[in-house]
């Protein structure tokens, strides 16, 4: 600022210093004799020779006095104007100097900015290789609790073997055995059983990634339904996922508990339908639906309902629907088959525990029904 302030200031004294010179030169012309000028272009050089020799200003009217004080005016100027003249060449070195040193700065500022961008660059590199390193240890130790998971799952379960885990891939194997109570077998009249009482299977578990929440599951060889099972585990998730994966009721564990809970009872259920189809009737197990169907004598089938925990309980067995097959039972009205499911439902709780006794008791029910409905006919016709 203050450089700029000095040259305003020196090129001020500049321009008052040639409006001096003008008004001399006026005064000069105004003296001088036509017929003697100095020259085409009058100029300083012109008034100072009239100044130095005198000639053409007439002897009256020149001013001595003032003429000398034009000559130190002239003195003071030049004087001045080399003083100026010196200034801006020291202001101009100093422009010069300055000049170079800030571009030195400047070169030293953008070497350092290189510098320190090249380290934002290299840190930059730094930090992903240190995302990539924790995103490997984090990997690293969710796969070590899902195998620890997974290992406390295999300890806490009887029968079960981890023979893959590979990815979000668990293959186990599952050995169950079927346990039968006396007091179970006395109650459905089981006297001998040939069956042998230990299933293996094989469970393909597919797991969400860095879970043990399930995603698909195949079961080997596929004679029990777990598609309920499948679908209770991940309508759990929710509830799951506020346990630690390493607590025992993990959704894998929860799961093969089931799996193993759900072998149990089919095979229960099946060895009592095959005992059962030894008597006058012929019994079918559904078990997706948990109903076994009762084909009765005379074309009518009774589709019976299974409690979850049937025959392991002693829940009773409930009637929930009958059909006519033959031409004859075709003909047997709604409201008929209505009442006796009203009355087979309505019977004692121990009758009803029993396939063949309960199948029985329908097939007697229907009769009475039967012969009261002809014997109702019979009383209206007469």
């Amino acid at each position: 600022m203050r450089k700029l302030e000095a040259l305003s200031m020196l090129s001020l004294t500049l321009v008052l210093s040639s409006l001096a010179l003008s008004q001399g030169q006026e005064e000069c012309r105004r003296y001088m004799p036509l017929e003697e000028p100095c020259g085409d272009n009058p100029d300083m050089n012109c008034y100072l020779q009239m100044v130095k020799s005198g000639h053409g200003v007439p002897g009256k009217m020149w001013d001595y006095a003032y003429l000398g004080q034009l000559k130190e005016d002239l003195k003071s100027v030049e004087v001045q104007n080399a003083k100026i003249s010196s200034e801006i060449e020291d202001l101009m070195e100093t422009y010069v100097e300055d000049s170079h040193r800030l571009e030195s700065e400047l070169e030293g500022l953008y070497c350092s900015l290189d510098s320190i961008a090249s380290q934002m660059l290299e840190l930059s590199h730094q930090i992903e290789k240190n995302k990539i390193t924790l995103k490997s240890l984090q990997d690293l130790d969710c796969t070590l609790k899902r195998y620890e998971a997974v290992e406390k799952i295999e300890d806490a379960l009887t029968g079960l073997k981890v023979m893959e885990f590979e990815g979000n891939r668990i293959r186990l194997t599952l050995r169950t055995y079927i346990s039968t109570s006396e007091s179970l077998l006395s109650q459905h009249k089981i006297e001998d059983i040939t069956e042998p009482l230990e299933h293996n299977h094989e469970l393909v578990i597919e797991v969400l990634e860095g879970t043990l929440e399930l995603k698909s599951v195949e079961i080997f060889p596929n004679d029990v339904y777990i598609g309920e099972l499948i679908d209770a585990t991940k309508s759990f998730r929710h509830f799951f996922s506020t346990m630690s994966m390493l607590e025992m009721r993990s959704p894998l564990e929860w799961f093969v508990r089931r799996v193993q809970d759900r072998i149990v009872l089919c095979t229960l259920r099946r060895l009592l339908v095959k005992f059962a189809n030894k008597s006058r009737h012929s019994f079918e197990y559904i078990d997706r639906d948990e109903i076994i169907v009762a084909h009765m004598v005379g074309g009518v089938d009774a589709f019976i309902k299974m409690s979850q925990s049937w025959p392991v309980s002693n829940n009773a067995l409930k009637l929930i629907s009958l059909k006519s097959s033959s031409q004859y039972s075709k003909e047997i009205s709604l409201s008929f088959l209505c009442k006796v499911e009203e009355v087979a439902n309505s019977l004692d709780a121990q009758v009803r525990q029993n396939i063949s006794s309960f199948v029985d008791a329908v097939e007697e029910i229907l009769m009475q029904q039967t012969r009261a409905e002809l014997q109702s006919d019979n009383n209206s016709e007469s």
